[in-house]
């Protein structure tokens, strides 16, 4: 593990470089990571890596391919910029491939980094596991994420071929995958709340009513103090996670998550009134982007129902966290 001050100078770093990169907007941050040296540190010290880039992500508003890079190391591959991954759809967790006869079909989201890779790496759903199968980026018809978010550069991605076009398959455990991805995209959820705080917190501060900044009301301070409370829920949530690493701590994660960032997004959009229901400021990039990443390897609630069917059919429920 990175100590404190190792730690320090490359979140400084990275914020730096995504401040400069910010000036084109939604373009992506993939070239200032190559130059701080991301896929080395993911390599070394995954869980620092992901906690200090996508925080920084969502504080920044900023896009990049960086989760393919995660996908593709939890799952003992090697991470090239001539590779994309197949994410599953949105609201999705499992595999997004499958074999259909003797069809290889698969359905999902991409980053921009599908555009110019050589291949796709496609995570395939078998009754024996996962298989990780090379599809050449040829064979895939790829088309932009318009939404709610097309800011995020999104692709939806489907596969149809002949099995015998792709590269013999790897056996992976996906659910390694799935665990890191959720911890990556939390993080980027709770840069994400940061920023929308701020912004509430900035217009409290400067907006004035009744010959008084509207900060000193009772019923705004309230709402900061909610979004607040709900943003070091999400942290507390992440350290245990680090901490605690598997598929359990991050499913916690990724469902609070979700539901920190509609606490979030709502009291800070009843401060800000009418000009937080505009797209003249700043807010609604970063509520969209939340309300995006939510779907991503599972939605909050979705994932609360999923465990607890699970918790309900093995009678006992696991000691999450050591206190």
């Amino acid at each position: 593990m990175i100590d404190a001050a190792e730690r320090g100078l490359f979140e400084e770093s990275v914020r730096t470089a995504f401040a400069r990169a910010a000036g084109e907007r939604g373009a992506p941050v993939d070239g200032a990571l190559a130059e701080l040296g991301w896929l080395e540190l993911l390599a070394a010290e995954p869980a620092d890596a992901v906690a200090i880039v996508f925080r920084a992500l969502g504080s920044a508003h900023a896009t990049a391919s960086a989760l393919d890079d995660v996908v593709a190391s939890a799952l003992g591959r090697g991470t090239s910029a001539e590779v994309a991954v197949l994410l599953p759809e949105s609201g999705a967790s499992d595999p997004p491939g499958r074999t259909v006869g003797d069809r290889l079909r698969a359905t999902g989201l991409a980053t921009a980094r599908v555009d110019t890779a050589r291949e796709v790496l496609v995570p395939v759903g078998t009754e024996g596991g996962t298989n990780l199968v090379l599809v050449p980026a040829a064979d895939a018809r790829v088309a932009p994420v318009r939404g709610i978010d097309p800011e995020a550069g999104l692709r939806a991605v489907t596969i149809d071929l002949d099995p015998g076009a792709a590269r013999a398959p790897d056996v992976v455990d996906w659910e390694e995958g799935v665990a890191l991805a959720r911890r990556a995209i939390s993080h980027q959820v709770a840069g994400a709340c940061r920023a929308m705080l701020e912004l509430a917190r900035r217009h409290a501060l400067e907006r004035v009513q009744f010959g008084r900044p509207i900060a000193q009301f009772q019923a705004v301070r309230t709402r900061l103090a909610d979004a607040l409370v709900a943003c070091e829920a999400l942290d507390a949530a992440l350290a245990a996670a680090a901490d605690e690493s598997g598929p359990a701590t991050a499913a916690l994660a990724k469902a609070v998550a979700g539901r920190t960032a509609r606490t979030v997004g709502a009291e800070c959009q009843q401060v800000l009134a009418g000009i937080g229901f505009t797209t003249e400021h700043a807010f609604h990039r970063y509520l969209k982007r939340t309300m995006l990443l939510d779907g991503l390897f599972g939605a909050a609630d979705d994932i609360v129902l999923s465990w607890g069917r699970r918790l309900l059919d093995g009678g006992q429920v696991p000691r999450l966290i050591e206190l």
